[in-house]
């Protein structure tokens, strides 16, 4: 090939390869670093006693049923038991009852426990009150059927024979005694288990204030007692009124059934 030729080729070659070049936008530029963000900041945190596994109420504690478990330092609220401030606390802990049930993981708080060196009913029985046993039908005719769990509040309803002077006959007499009365016992059993929905017994344990238990003390002496329970939506509601004694109340009316006629009768 003639050396003209080969000039005109290669100067060919050379300017296509520029403009190839040059569309390419040259090399590529270097990849900029990616800066890491920054680490969050550590949340302070203390060690707080919690339940291990589910403590049921009545159930005395073991050092098994407990640990320490880090806790946001901003999460601690006044009741809780830190190992800084108690470095013994699990120790100290252990033995006691549970008065309220503990879930997985609930921190421990002193207020939920009872020493365990005194009887189990008087450690679940609330401060200021007293336990009392009114005799039920086992068959539940005097207990909701038999539907009344532990925990639960109900009325006391009391049944006795009133004689009125000049009447040649006598009447049943049905009146509302207390409201809203909690439950803390039928028979032996203090709680619901494996999801029961029928507790019987011969008997029902009632927290009631000493006033109420002398009250239904002497109403089990000259008639029946029967339980009416209530509503969750209505229990609580009216504890200033169950504190009360129905004596006290002189406007109440009574239910007088009469030879199988029931009328309203006031008490004045």
């Amino acid at each position: 090939m003639k050396p003209a030729r080969l000039a005109v080729l290669g100067i060919a070659l050379a300017t296509g390869g520029a403009a190839a070049y040059l569309m390419s936008g040259g090399e590529a530029p270097a990849p900029q670093p990616i800066a890491s963000a920054p680490p969050p900041p550590s949340m302070p945190v203390v060690e707080v006693l919690v339940a291990a596994a589910e403590l049921p109420m009545g159930q005395t504690i073991r050092p098994a049923d407990l640990r320490w478990q880090a806790w946001p330092e901003q999460g601690v609220t006044a009741g809780y038991i830190t190992r800084t401030a108690s470095p013994k606390g699990l120790e100290e802990i252990a033995g006691s009852v549970v008065r309220t049930a503990f879930l997985p993981g609930e921190p421990v708080r002193p207020q939920k426990l009872a020493r365990s060196d005194g009887g189990f009913m008087a450690a679940i029985l609330p401060a200021g009150m007293r336990a009392v046993a009114v005799v039920i039908d086992t068959r539940g005719s005097s207990s909701a059927g038999g539907f009344i769990l532990p925990n639960d509040h109900v009325d006391l309803i009391r049944t006795f024979r009133e004689e009125e002077p000049g009447n040649s006959g006598d009447g049943q007499v049905s009146e509302t005694l207390l409201t809203d009365v909690r439950v803390l016992a039928i028979g032996q059993i203090v709680q619901e288990k494996n999801g029961a929905t029928v507790v019987t017994g011969e008997t029902a344990t009632l927290a009631l204030t000493p006033a109420q238990a002398e009250l239904v003390t002497l109403a089990q002496k000259v008639g029946s007692l029967s339980l009416s329970l209530r509503s969750l939506v209505d229990s609580g509601r009216t504890t200033t009124e169950a504190e009360a004694p129905v004596e006290t109340r002189s406007d109440a009316a009574l239910t007088v059934v009469r030879f199988g006629v029931s009328k309203q009768q006031s008490r004045r």
